[in-house]
């Protein structure tokens, strides 16, 4: 079987994957976009285009604080961590998560 394609992350997901991946502590950006590919075995990938500006909305929505720290590497970098609030909207995006699958199952798996 050739290896799966590399996709772009669907558009209404990347907040749920961002904030999915700060529930596991905090992180700089280059390290949030490599947890979302590394987690999803290589297939899903976060363009700095998109990460950013997402991270930044994150941030003034509350959910996501961010701090300077130092990273692996020795280099300053923004770290990110979830707020109360961030915990609570990550339940409410995984729900609506499990709802859309559960839709777009029965779509699929429906005949004409």
């Amino acid at each position: 079987m050739p290896p799966p394609e590399k996709l772009d992350v669907l558009k209404g997901t990347l907040d749920l994957l961002i904030l999915q991946t700060l529930q596991w502590g905090p992180q700089h950006g280059h390290g949030i976009g490599q947890a979302i590919r590394a987690k999803s075995d290589n297939i899903l990938q976060v363009e700095h285009g998109s990460l950013y500006p997402a991270l930044h909305r994150l941030r003034r929505r509350g959910w996501i604080e961010s701090e300077w720290g130092v990273s692996d590497n020795n280099q300053m970098a923004r770290f990110y961590r979830l707020t109360a609030a961030g915990k609570g909207q990550l339940t409410l995006e995984d729900e609506k998560w499990k709802l859309l699958v559960r839709a777009m199952t029965r779509v699929l798996r429906s005949q004409s």
